[in-house]
């Protein structure tokens, strides 16, 4: 599991990495096949966050 999470954070930090280096956000979102509306959902995360912001959340109900 923590490898699983590692590699989806790993993803999502290359898109705001990419986007800082090529310094447009609409070339690095087509680069990496994902829309600006996620990569901004990204980076609010991880300004609210931090980089553990972006892990995938659970969305079961308990019981």
């Amino acid at each position: 599991m923590l490898q699983s999470n590692e590699r989806i954070i790993r993803h999502k930090v290359g898109l705001l990495n990419l986007a800082e280096e090529l310094g447009n956000v609409s070339k690095a979102c087509q680069m990496m096949g994902l829309s600006r509306d996620t990569f901004y959902r990204y980076r609010d995360a991880v300004e609210d966050g931090g980089v553990e912001a972006l892990l995938e959340k659970t969305r079961r109900v308990p019981n």
